[in-house]
């Protein structure tokens, strides 16, 4: 009888290596349909900061004289001036008034219909809703050429003023339905190693598409109405926003996602909506990461408005180019969520969120005491970048591993409502308060309620 082949075994004492998890950027990329999704995401996110400047531009060159005749007539335009503390002495005053219409319409749907939208995202198959809410962008923003056509007068403002701040409103209500199902299908399509991979990289680009559209917008129309204008067709700047939308759709439709039916449902949109708030109850790891998303994105809207003052304290900017504190701090993300991506699975998800506070409640405090020092307060505004990245990115992680899949669309559409009411009250808040005790002892408040918060954490409890 032949002997039996000897097993091969590990040396007494070693255990087997376990096989290498690919982790990072790279691999995180090579799967094909979270691929086309952040494509899809791309093209989106840039359409959006392009629709802003668009509004902005067609304002500038269209309305503006009738807006101060209205306002210079007295009228609902002079009473909203006056409550927005705008004396309209200048051009610019008055685009902001003007400009506020497009904000309020864009922002609203956000605060209103997130829960409402995150049902629907659980009910409908998410990639058509995703390509519907792009398609259907697309197709919205084909007609803006007509706003510019005279016609009636409302308010002292023409017809074509009012009719982009109501497609501006659907506009909105459409990315609602978007945002949900598209978190949620993030763990349809990512394995659960990668996930946080897969959200540093989210991340990263929304930051670079955010001060991209901004800073590039523009530039950008302006070349689109000059080339295509000497190529026989006049008005191509329309054209940026269908196509982004168009190719946003054109990627996520070709995505093939597995997903269980949700089928018919028999219960209200607004019971639906509390199993969801029931859920983040009885889940401590969920609660957890949406508080700290809301007390982020809250730190960080105070942030926008301080922006201002520390920008005018700093001799080589002065208040008009706060933006270039944001796009450092926006450059800090971006850097943070790449850190995040290659080394973030390293580190437990608590000593992450209590390293990037700590981070944030220490930049707070240097700013307060290093303000005016240019290259101090670029640096540290970078730096306050990154700790919200390290805070953010596992918290976003967490939500989407712990919730189950059927209710995913209604958990992230709470989430959207609270981070919007969380950007929100700051912007409202803020001004007023540094107005009244001014800038130190303001970014002293933020500063001890991050550090508080990391101490909350006890990261030494669960190292």
């Amino acid at each position: 009888m032949p002997a039996a082949k000897a097993e091969s075994r590990p040396p007494a004492g070693r255990e087997p290596r376990p096989e290498p998890v690919e982790r990072g950027v790279r691999s995180v990329l090579q799967l094909g349909g979270f691929r086309r999704l952040w494509i899809g995401q791309i093209f989106s996110q840039l359409a959006d900061k392009f629709y802003i400047v668009l509004m902005v531009a067609l304002i500038a060159g269209h309305w503006v004289s009738g807006a101060s005749e209205a306002v210079g007539s007295g009228g609902a335009l002079a009473d909203a001036a006056a409550v927005m503390r705008l004396d309209l002495e200048t051009r610019a005053q008055v685009i902001t008034l003007l400009a506020t219409g497009i904000y309020a319409a864009n922002t609203l749907p956000a605060m209103l219909l997130g829960s409402v939208a995150g049902v629907w995202a659980d009910r409908w198959p998410k990639r058509s809703v995703m390509v519907a809410s792009n398609g259907l962008r697309a197709l919205l923003a084909l007609p803006i050429p007509l706003a510019l056509t005279p016609g009636p007068v409302w308010l002292g403002i023409g017809w074509g003023y009012w009719a982009l701040v109501l497609m501006t409103l659907v506009e909105s209500t459409l990315t609602q339905f978007f945002a949900p199902a598209e978190q949620a299908a993030i763990p349809l399509l990512v394995p659960r190693r990668q996930l946080l991979a897969a959200n540093s990289v989210y991340q990263a680009t929304s930051m670079a598409a955010t001060i991209a559209g901004f800073a590039l917008g523009e530039p950008i129309l302006r070349l689109l109405r000059v080339l295509l204008a000497g190529w026989g067709l006049p008005g191509g700047q329309f054209l940026l926003l269908p196509f982004c939308y168009g190719c946003a759709a054109l990627c996520i439709s070709s995505i093939r996602m597995q997903e269980e039916p949700a089928g018919p449902s028999e219960r209200s949109v607004w019971r639906e909506i509390r199993d969801g708030v029931q859920l983040i109850r009885r889940l401590p790891r969920v609660r957890g990461a949406l508080l700290h998303l809301v007390l982020l994105y809250s730190l960080l809207a105070a942030l926008y408005v301080l922006a201002i003052s520390l920008a005018s304290a700093v001799p080589g900017l002065g208040p008009t180019r706060f933006g270039t504190l944001l796009a450092m701090s926006g450059v800090g993300m971006a850097v943070g969520a790449l850190v995040v991506a290659q080394t973030g699975h390293l580190m437990r998800r608590p000593v992450l969120a209590s390293t990037g506070l700590g981070v944030i409640g220490w930049c707070l405090m240097l700013l307060a005491q290093l303000r005016g020092n240019l290259a101090a307060t670029l640096a540290l505004c970078g730096l306050l970048g990154v700790g919200a990245s390290l805070l953010a990115i596992p918290a976003q992680t967490t939500i989407q591993e712990d919730t189950p899949e059927a209710m995913r669309g209604k958990v992230f559409g709470l989430q959207n409502n609270l981070i919007n009411v969380a950007l929100s009250l700051p912007l409202v808040l803020a001004g007023g308060i540094v107005s009244r005790y001014g800038l130190v002892p303001v970014l002293w408040i933020l500063a001890a309620i991050a550090l508080i918060a990391a101490v909350l954490e006890r990261p030494w409890q669960r190292c």
